[in-house]
């Protein structure tokens, strides 16, 4: 079994990481599927995708630069029409709003200024003491 970029073969998944799958083929070689070719939609958890000890047809992309297996499985899903965007912040409610727009009023007020001053003192900081 040759396995060149552009082979597609079937292989047994030996080891699924947090970032990929190993899998191995009938003529021992191992490859790794990275989590981001294992499907078209952001994989939040690969476990939702594959399982230890399954069958699995694969695409080779290539070799990396110290000879080891690329693989896809992303490769040979057909693309859906559009690709699922993550889901947008809803408008937060006007009373954060509110809140931000004071905030972020006192916080430019205070870097413009130096800071509010302390009652009843003479605004400075200085900590000199008379002798």
């Amino acid at each position: 079994m040759q396995l060149d970029s552009g082979a597609v073969a079937e292989g047994r998944i030996t080891r699924v990481t947090d970032f990929g799958a190993f899998i191995q083929f009938e003529n021992g070689e191992t490859g790794l599927v990275h989590i981001s070719q294992i499907a078209h939609s952001f994989v939040r958890n690969i476990h939702d995708h594959v399982r230890e000890g399954e069958n699995i047809e694969v695409k080779v992309l290539g070799r990396d630069e110290r000879g080891r297996l690329d693989l896809s499985i992303k490769e040979l899903l057909e693309e859906p029409e559009e690709v699922p965007r993550p889901r947008a912040i809803g408008r937060q409610s006007p009373q954060f709003e509110a809140k931000l727009r004071s905030f972020m009023r006192d916080a430019k007020e205070r870097t413009t200024t130096g800071g509010p001053k302390k009652p009843g003192g003479s605004g400075s900081t200085s900590t000199k003491r008379k002798k």
